[in-house]
């Protein structure tokens, strides 16, 4: 079979990548990146360079697939994020239906189905939307938790601080994702569209609050005085602009954080709660996180 991989070789499209390629598919990775170009045709896959915001391009790329894997990569220079997760879904339902393929799998996220006041995931809310109304196209949304590789961004704070903050508070149950375990699951729904059928699931690995996250980096750390220090919207926001994120972005996360905290982000989440995804707990991710924090 043939598959298109959208997202590079990120934390998801690299295993996905390996294991289509591994099992004898034809597999394509898209990437903006020429540096990739080496490293994918080295697990045995096809590089298409170029931009997720050109419809021509990505529709000339998926022509012929089996079925494609989309997903929205992050901008951090967008005037509307929102708008633009947004506009990046329209592309690809573009592409989709110009190109004729039949099957995707689409990255999402738990909160989807919020389709204002989640930041960047009220925008990929759009892009399941948009792409529920195209016909003769089976879709199916994968809606992730929160991903483990996220934590690697808290490694300088730790370091330097001894702590990790949030505007939301420290016994707050959060939905945690290996990107593997998405990895495994995604591979099953692009080979066999029955496996999880239309429509969206929840893609879970374990579920933590902010204090055990803290207690578990903190033994693998060995900064047993790590702590959760919670922020107000105001303090969040502005330690997100302190540290050089720009106005858009810094008010999108702070909003998800503060859906987060009101408990509307996982409310529809713990309603369907699904069978977690893999063996991968967050404390089996702690070598990962430690070969990082170590180097």
């Amino acid at each position: 079979m043939h598959f298109v991989i959208t997202g590079s070789l990120g934390h998801i499209g690299k295993p996905l990548a390996i294991q289509l390629s591994k099992e004898g598919h034809a597999v394509t990775v898209v990437s903006s990146n020429t540096e990739r170009i080496k490293e994918i045709e080295s697990i045995g896959a096809k590089a298409a360079i170029g931009s997720v915001e050109d419809p021509g391009f990505l529709t000339e790329t998926f022509r012929g697939a089996d079925a494609v894997f989309t997903m929205v990569p992050p901008n951090m220079n967008a005037a509307d994020w929102k708008a633009w997760i947004a506009g990046i879904g329209k592309n690809y339902v573009a592409a989709i239906k110009e190109s004729g393929v039949k099957h995707v799998v689409n990255l999402s996220s738990i909160g989807a189905h919020m389709v204002d006041k989640c930041g960047p995931v009220s925008g990929l809310s759009q892009v399941e939307l948009a792409m529920d109304e195209m016909k003769g196209v089976n879709v199916h949304h994968l809606r992730a938790g929160y991903f483990y590789t996220n934590f690697l961004n808290s490694i300088g704070q730790i370091k330097n601080q001894g702590i990790i903050t949030g505007n939301y508070m420290p016994d707050l149950k959060m939905v945690l994702v290996h990107p593997a375990d998405i990895a495994d699951i995604a591979a099953r729904a692009l080979k066999d569209e029955s496996y999880l059928g239309r429509g969206f699931s929840y893609i879970a690995s374990d579920e933590k609050t902010p204090a055990e996250i803290v207690t578990i980096l903190g033994k693998a750390t060995g900064r047993m005085d790590l702590k959760w220090v919670e922020r107000t919207d105001k303090e969040e926001y502005d330690d997100l602009i302190a540290i050089g994120l720009p106005e858009e972005i810094a008010k999108n996360y702070t909003e998800m954080g503060a859906a987060l905290r009101s408990g509307d982000m996982n409310a529809d989440y713990f309603r369907n709660r699904p069978v977690m995804a893999g063996w991968r707990t967050f404390d089996s991710f702690m070598p990962e996180f430690i070969a990082t924090y170590n180097a």
